[in-house]
């Protein structure tokens, strides 16, 4: 789904670094922790995610551990949203609901408080790269689970070749940088 909002932010692609056979042999691996450091960049990928989503009622956005902790509280507050972290076992203090999904090489599990999101509450679910969806899945399942409408699942990377956001053919996926290799 489009959105006559969405800022074109092709033009940060220059600020993310690419490591070859990163974290093995085989794999370009891209790094957003240098688009991250550009006070500019930054603010663009923040302020593309926010145009997207304003005026769409946005009660609560999601952050998936660890690099949704990035762009979430940023964009729960240009949002007058609040921020919510999903994250892996054992890190939150009060009951949780808990999701185990499968991995390349085993399972992984993702939790968050039970009292986080209410019946009827819109959230946006946000993340710093959509590869083949596996944690995506596991948080919307939980977000599901609670009784919470998904008003949107936002990604700063995809990897279109991973076909990732085929998992996700419900829900409105914005990814503001593509990659296709």
């Amino acid at each position: 789904m489009q959105n006559s909002n969405l800022i074109n932010c092709e033009p940060l692609k220059s600020l993310v670094r690419t490591v070859p056979d990163f974290p093995k042999p085989g794999i370009l691996f891209y790094d957003i922790t240098t688009l991250l450091k550009d006070k500019t960049g930054f603010a663009q990928l923040i302020d593309a995610f926010a145009a997207y989503y304003i005026g769409k009622d946005i009660d609560l956005v999601l952050g998936i551990e660890a690099r949704g902790f990035i762009f979430g509280p940023a964009l729960a507050y240009r949002l007058n949203a609040g921020f919510v972290p999903v994250r892996k076992p054992k890190k939150l203090p009060a009951k949780t609901a808990r999701v185990s999904y499968d991995l390349e090489y085993g399972t992984d599990s993702l939790e968050i408080h039970l009292d986080a999101i209410q019946p009827g509450e819109r959230v946006v679910i946000v993340d710093d790269l959509l590869a083949t969806g596996g944690t995506m899945q596991a948080t919307v399942q939980l977000v599901r689970q609670m009784g919470g409408v998904i008003a949107g699942l936002g990604f700063a990377v995809e990897l279109d070749f991973l076909k990732g956001r085929a998992k996700f053919p419900e829900y409105d996926v914005l990814s503001l940088l593509h990659y296709d290799e």
